[in-house]
């Protein structure tokens, strides 16, 4: 299968199993949305999505197009596209492990994620101007957002590469380290987001998520509600108790463990 779903406790791992390559064929839309089906059916806590081989992908695989009528390929690209949302509608953080080439669908799927984390010699791309077209699954608005407008236009319309270092440097990617490193990073980012206060975590995606697709009004709309229901729970007020507890001692506050979901 190219695609697979599995889980290590509470860490759940979209993988891209068709090295090295790991080309978007057409069963990778229907292996994709079963991988997170079964993600969002889960109690995991945090779903990473890497891949097998050298390359994290090189993107859709076109060889299979050509001949395709308008429709099908419609269809293709929504069901890719619903796919994709659905990663970004999960409650839990979501964590990219980039090394190699990331280029067009590829490319797009790493940017569904909160969290993309390159290696500093990876390349990511859009690619589909070379065929005339433009990235299909939420690249050039997902850019656009996380580097702003000019950048976007740059992107997409000259199909220049972007080192990681430079995804770095852009706000492309959050985390960029060297190739050696990158396991080691990824790992130590997902660790601490499986054991971090889910619920928050929720609820910062649930802010910036209402903040994509409305600014900062529609942001502010639905902070309190949001905020107010974090405060009503379990983790909050034993962090608040404990924090308190803390100034009284004048000490650090302590670390604490969560388990609110």
């Amino acid at each position: 299968m190219s695609i697979r779903f599995e889980r290590d406790g509470a860490v759940g791992h979209i993988v891209l199993a068709n090295p090295p390559f790991n080309r978007l064929d057409l069963r990778f839309c229907e292996a994709l949305r079963a991988a997170v089906h079964q993600a969002s059916e889960s109690d995991i806590r945090v779903l990473v999505v890497r891949s097998e081989g050298p390359h994290f992908s090189f993107g859709g695989e076109v060889r299979e197009w050509p001949g395709k009528d308008v429709n099908w390929f419609r269809t293709f690209v929504a069901d890719v596209n619903v796919s994709y949302r659905a990663i970004e509608m999960l409650k839990i953080p979501t964590v990219a492990v980039v090394q190699g080439i990331a280029f067009g669908g590829g490319f797009e799927l790493a940017l569904a994620c909160d969290f993309l984390v390159a290696a500093d010699n990876a390349i990511l791309r859009c690619v589909e101007v070379t065929t005339a077209m433009l990235p299909i699954a939420g690249a050039l608005q997902r850019i656009a957002e996380r580097a702003g407008r000019a950048r976007a236009s740059r992107f997409a319309m000259l199909g220049e590469p972007i080192s990681g270092r430079e995804a770095g440097t852009l706000g492309i990617a959050t985390h960029v380290v060297p190739e050696s490193e990158l396991s080691a990073t990824a790992n130590t980012l997902i660790n601490q987001l499986a054991t971090g206060p889910t619920r928050s975590y929720a609820a910062t995606r649930t802010l910036l998520k209402a903040w994509s697709s409305g600014g900062v009004a529609a942001a502010d709309t639905v902070m309190l509600d949001v905020a107010m229901e974090l405060y009503n729970g379990a983790d909050a007020q034993r962090g608040f108790a404990n924090t308190a507890d803390a100034f009284n001692k004048d000490i650090e506050p302590p670390t604490l463990v969560f388990e609110g979901k």
